[in-house]
């Protein structure tokens, strides 16, 4: 239900904007001659790129343990896709069917557990793919939507035991995806989109042995990734108003999620675990809202500027315990900020950019142990981010004037390593804190952004 609610927030800041699109504001400035009608009817075909991040979640009789199998990487693949465009009463209303199919390099985030039974746990994913139905809103060229149904996808899986067997498994899984997304025409036929997912495929139980143990799965995957589209039929060949005058200073809101993959290790010297280190991932995740100011300077169609942002988050994992059982892992990071350069190119009133820059954060860690006792670090982090967006104009119902924009933007954040000492180094956490960014926002521009009405 939260990556559904998720979804429909993702929505709100660039799709929204569409329930108006033929409604008046007060006083705009055109630059441009009024263009027909942009149609999103027809058949289109294109190539995606991403980065996703799974959350494999092992609960093992065996050890005792309940953790995350957490691996990342690259993907690539190819969609095709058909879509209807009707009126409606909020606006231009675009209904279809999309499907894909990705090659995938998601590995490492293993684990390495050693206490009492010596235990190695990974996993990859070289394929998925995902049947979905669309839903958005169109501001012209501008698509912002909606998407959700069916997903599949090959996992492999291996459970090597010390001083026992090894158990592998590689199956097609199948479930269900849900995630948001804005699609932005480049010119001619041509469109790009940015587009986050949320991949369940369900849960597996295996019993195996011997020893005789059971050892239960979570699958689930988030997936963030950039697509071009070449588009047939419809009104869909887009030749570029003049680009919209993005300089100036402007402030604004944001909300989205973030996900954690966090490579820890705990090592133990003489104690409960033994001379060597445990390795898992703890995967905080949750939700994120904050406020941003930049300001842009801009040459023909290029924009250049600087934005800082401070976010307030609810990502946490409560949920991993390791050592046998003995050691039960709490982190939070309840906030984080950016200071970022961001490079942009204008389509018409479409603002496509990459952004980088400096990174910090809190993060809270909490060990407690089965045996009694417990230790809490607040430590402040810094580190660096980069990521991508596309910005575009906002209109709702008459309240929001040409001023207004929103924003959907991928970041992904690196506060580095935290070192704890624990019982006057009795043992040792260490935990490399990464985050995937997903977050929609709506700017006020003090310099009026001049835009062509569709």
């Amino acid at each position: 239900m939260k990556r559904i609610l998720l979804a429909s927030a993702a929505l709100i800041g660039t799709a929204v904007s569409a329930q108006a699109a033929d409604m008046a504001v007060k006083a705009p400035v055109y630059k441009a001659p009024v263009m027909a009608v942009y149609n999103w009817t027809g058949f289109y075909m294109g190539v995606n790129a991403g980065v996703g991040v799974n959350r494999d979640r092992v609960t093992h009789s065996y050890t005792g343990d309940s953790l995350y199998v957490s691996p990342q990487g690259g993907f690539g693949g190819a969609q095709i896709g058909w879509n209807w465009q009707t009126d409606s009463i909020l606006g231009p209303l675009v209904y279809g069917l999309e499907a894909d199919i990705q090659g995938s390099g998601m590995t490492g985030g293993g684990a390495d557990v050693l206490f009492m039974n010596p235990t190695s746990y990974s996993q990859k994913s070289d394929w998925f793919g995902t049947v979905r139905g669309r839903l958005g809103l169109a501001t012209g060229p501008v698509l912002s939507y909606v998407t959700a149904g069916f997903a599949y996808g090959n996992v492999k899986s291996t459970i090597a035991e010390s001083g026992g067997g090894t158990f592998t498994d590689s199956r097609t899984a199948t479930g269900w995806t849900v995630g948001s997304g804005v699609e932005a025409a480049l010119g001619g036929n041509w469109t790009g989109k940015i587009e986050y997912l949320y991949l369940d495929l369900g849960n597996r139980h295996d019993e195996f042995g011997p020893p005789a143990q059971i050892a239960n799965t979570e699958l689930r995957e988030n997936l963030f990734r950039v697509g071009l589209n070449y588009r047939i039929g419809g009104n869909s060949v887009y030749t570029p108003v003049a680009a919209a005058n993005w300089s100036g200073l402007y402030i604004g809101g944001n909300f989205g999620s973030g996900t954690g993959r966090n490579p820890t290790t705990l090592g133990v010297p003489g104690g409960i675990v033994g001379s060597s280190a445990e390795h898992f991932s703890l995967n905080p995740d949750g939700y994120n809202a904050g406020g941003q100011i930049g300001y842009n300077w801009q040459a023909a169609n290029w924009v250049y500027g600087l934005e800082a942002d401070i976010q307030g988050s609810t990502q946490r994992d409560n949920k991993t315990v390791v050592a046998g059982g003995l050691v039960a892992y709490d982190q939070k990071l309840p906030w984080f900020g950016t200071v970022r350069g961001r490079l942009g190119y204008s389509v018409g009133s479409s603002l496509f950019y990459a952004t980088g820059g400096y990174a910090y954060g809190g993060v809270k860690t909490k060990l407690a142990l089965a045996t009694g006792g417990e230790a809490s670090f607040n430590t402040t982090r810094s580190g660096w981010t980069a990521g991508a967006g596309l910005e575009t104009p906002f209109q709702f119902l008459g309240l929001f004037g040409p001023n207004w924009t929103s924003k959907t933007e991928y970041l992904y954040v690196d506060l580095g390593r935290a070192d704890n000492l624990i019982g006057g180094g009795t043992f040792v956490s260490n935990t490399h804190v990464t985050e995937h960014i997903l977050r929609t926002g709506l700017n006020y521009h003090f310099n009026t952004p001049v835009v062509a009405k569709y």
